[in-house]
């Protein structure tokens, strides 16, 4: 099954931001393209509207007079929902309720002929539950866009329970025919993106609340250290506060209250207040005129220790033996079995985080991890009250030596990029054990969707299989609600490498 014939006419209903958008990327690949809202001159509107942004596509030498004029040709706003019985695709796009999009599928279903395919752009709501208002649902399908669809390559291709294997390999042609990348996915609650990416807002929501550290200082570590483009405050600022709590909520409420989902109560209050980010002036942030970008928590300048002593294999940190080394710092290595830690001068220890507190240990510094330790700006340190003011110092010496910012936080397990890392590669296993997805469109859409890095099970070959488990099973231990548990597809990964190597712990 091929996608739509450029003959096709195709249809978007709902003429907001996203309906906009999805007709414009249908326009520019070739369709002719109607457009309807149920509010009397707003299709009109929009085709302005369109037509405005295919005129500054041609001044910025993307498009030309003659294909914007072809493609300002093709676009028809429709007065009636009558108006759209010859389209082979129909989008709708119109506002997140239920009842309303399955009202107006109902009504499309008796206008078009039997074999047009029917979509729904929704980001919250079930493909399934939408469909089911339909005689034949096995020709609705979920095409998710991300904003702004012209510019954002990522279309999510959900299945509900009762879409035909025809009618979604239909739809994912489609998606690729208009220049984007499609990812298949089942309907669960979040869909692929928005399922996994929860822990990147909740944990750094989980660090502000302990009192760990402040929105900037955990913005820029997840920058700096993690390689992500945006930290999590300035991101939902920018999503706007409550359209990214109304997700996070959704995927909750969808998975039965799910303590993995849990909402941030810090939010709900950023929220009730009415700072919801950018469009509101202040959110996480003030973005009023004259308003001062508070700056993340840098250490101060220390001395660099002399030696360090290597006891054991760093994991996913061992780049810095070499690093040490060439920073002009003496390296003295112990095979030693139960250490994977650097040993400081003043008889401290240094030590990746791992899911464990400083305050169990007699004088340890945890850091944090990078996603790469040479590029990375800034180190994040760990320690707890009872750790001594030396050891600390030589820890932030050691990373300021290697021409790292250092930012010192709380005693915080798993600190704030391991802890987020190991909860996206954790929700990406137990997706593909679910069928939600395959790995590789798991790590396309993370990548293409939000932006990150690295895709989870790239991230997750990186890092060492059983790394992700073995710090989610620590955090467990030190918060047994539930929301570290690692799930059985994380076990079965890690314990299937460990059977390979001979363990038989």
């Amino acid at each position: 099954m091929t996608a739509l014939d450029l003959s096709s006419p195709v249809a978007v209903v709902g003429t907001g931001t996203m309906g906009q958008g999805i007709a414009q990327v249908a326009l520019v690949a070739g369709h002719r393209v109607r457009l309807y809202d149920a509010v009397p001159g707003r299709a009109l509107e929009a085709a302005e509207a369109i037509g405005a942004r295919l005129d500054r596509l041609v001044e910025k030498d993307r498009l030309t007079a003659a294909e914007r004029d072809t493609a300002c040709e093709r676009l028809l706003p429709a007065a009636d929902l009558a108006d759209l019985a010859d389209c082979s695709l129909v989008v709708e796009a119109v506002l997140e309720r239920l009842d309303a999009k399955q009202e107006l599928l109902r009504a499309l279903e008796d206008i078009v002929d039997e074999d047009c395919l029917l979509a729904t752009n929704t980001s919250s709501l079930s493909v399934t539950a939408i469909g089911g208002a339909l005689r034949s649902p096995g020709r609705f399908v979920g095409l998710h866009f991300f904003n702004p669809a012209p510019l954002l390559p990522l279309v999510e291709v959900v299945s509900g329970f009762a879409t035909d294997v025809t009618s979604a390999t239909r739809a994912y042609e489609l998606a690729r025919a208009w220049g984007k990348t499609p990812v298949a996915c089942a309907d669960t609650p979040g869909f692929i993106v928005n399922r996994i990416a929860r822990p990147f807002y909740a944990e750094a929501f989980a660090v502000y609340e302990a009192q760990g550290a402040d929105p900037a200082t955990i913005d820029a570590v997840l920058r700096e250290s993690g390689g992500f483009r945006m930290g999590a405050f300035e991101l939902t600022d920018l999503i706007g506060q409550d359209v990214n709590e109304s997700v996070t909520h959704s995927v909750w409420q969808s998975f039965f209250q799910d303590v993995r989902f849990t909402p941030s109560l810090a939010q709900r209050r950023l929220v009730e207040s009415g700072r919801l980010g950018r469009k509101s002036g202040h959110g996480w942030y003030d973005y009023a005129h004259d308003a001062e970008r508070p700056e993340p928590h840098t250490a101060e300048e220390q001395q660099r220790p002399a030696y360090v002593v290597v006891e054991g294999d760093l994991g996913p940190a061992g780049e810095l033996v070499a690093m040490i080394r060439e920073a002009g710092i003496q390296v003295r290595e112990e095979d030693e079995d139960h250490g994977t830690r650097l040993v400081l001068p003043g008889g401290g220890q240094l030590a990746l985080a791992d899911g464990q507190t400083s305050v169990e240990f007699r004088d340890v510094v945890y850091f944090d991890l990078a996603l790469d330790y040479r590029r990375a700006t800034r180190i994040a340190v760990s320690a707890s009250q009872d750790t001594s003011p030396q050891t600390l110092a030589e820890a932030t010496g050691l990373f300021q030596a290697l021409g790292k910012d250092v930012s010192v936080i709380g005693d915080v397990p798993g600190m704030i990029v391991a802890r987020t890392v190991a909860r996206i590669v954790d929700l990406a296993h137990d997706a593909v054990a679910k069928g939600v997805a395959t790995e590789e469109d798991i790590d396309t859409a993370m990548r293409l969707g939000v932006n990150y890095p690295l895709g989870p099970f790239e991230w997750s070959r990186k890092l060492g299989r059983n790394w992700a488990y073995a710090l989610l099973d620590d955090l467990h231990l030190r918060d047994p609600s539930g929301r570290y548990a690692p799930s059985l597809a994380l076990y079965r990964h890690a314990y299937a490498t460990d059977k390979r190597e001979g363990s038989t712990s």
